[in-house]
């Protein structure tokens, strides 16, 4: 079934566009990568928090939340059985696809780019303070990775904040698309990578699908090929979402509605 465009959903759609021709130019351009570091450094919060935010559901605890300065991450939990720690491994790669498909689906269903950027800010900053901070001191091979990860969280969550506070509607709006494109994009960036190294040829390298082979015994290669379709069958479902007509009354604090008549 394919995807048809609803009329009111063009302008959205082409602030969305926008976003992710950016983000794939710059992808390209030599040295461009330090203008999406901070977009980068976002998105793998959002990763590690989803191993987080699994651990708990699961009844497990978070020992430590940490970023590091390559934008790579690391979440300590304790493991529980073969259920929780699949769950756990999946949450990273999965997670972030449901992030950036979230946020395409808020600012679509007219909810204010202004609070999803404020909500961001705080959900960065909780993730900093509570298990890239407060925890990793109870925890001394965990101290390492606390001063880049909360000088990173702070700066992430200072800046979404100041954005949702000062900037215009049209610029919060396009800060959420792009946000939305760099956690879509990222994850299927990482799963790429995740996929080449669960070759059976590649050298061996620690990721979150070697963890779930470790935990089920079954091959690294499989789950990187179920998270990966699961994750393309995420990024569907929004844009399904996204395209569709809006029922919903105008978004008075987007730039894309027409003001209704006065009557």
């Amino acid at each position: 079934m394919r995807l048809r465009l609803s009329q009111d959903a063009r302008p959205q759609a082409m602030t969305l566009l926008i976003a992710a021709t950016i983000s794939i130019v710059l992808s390209f351009i030599p040295y461009a990568e330090f203008l999406t570091y901070p977009f980068r450094i976002f998105v793998t919060f959002i990763h590690e928090g989803g191993h987080a935010l699994a651990a708990l559901l699961t009844g497990n605890s978070v020992a430590s939340l940490s970023v590091a300065t390559n934008a790579s991450g690391e979440t300590y939990t304790t493991q529980g059985g073969i259920i929780s720690q699949v769950l756990i491994s999946s949450a990273g790669y999965v997670g972030s696809m449901a992030f950036g498909a979230l946020l395409l689906v808020l600012i679509r269903r007219a909810v204010a780019a202004r609070i999803v950027l404020l909500s961001c800010g705080i959900l960065v900053f909780a993730m900093t303070m509570i298990f890239g901070f407060i925890k990793p001191l109870f925890w001394v091979q965990a101290w390492s990775g606390i001063p880049f990860t909360l000088l990173a969280g702070l700066f992430i969550s200072a800046g979404l904040v100041l954005i949702a506070r000062f900037a215009s509607a049209r610029v919060a709006t396009f800060f959420v698309s792009f946000l939305a494109v760099q956690c879509v994009l990222n994850a299927l960036f990482d799963l790429k990578t995740v996929f080449f190294l669960s070759s059976p040829f590649a050298p061996t390298v620690q990721t979150d699908a070697l963890n779930m082979a470790n935990a089920t015994g079954i091959p690294a290669i499989f789950w990187t090929i179920a998270w990966i379709a699961f994750a393309l069958g995420i990024l569907w479902f929004a844009m399904r979402l996204y395209v569709a007509r809006r029922e919903s009354s105008y978004q008075p604090d987007l730039p894309f509605e027409d003001t209704p008549p006065m009557v």
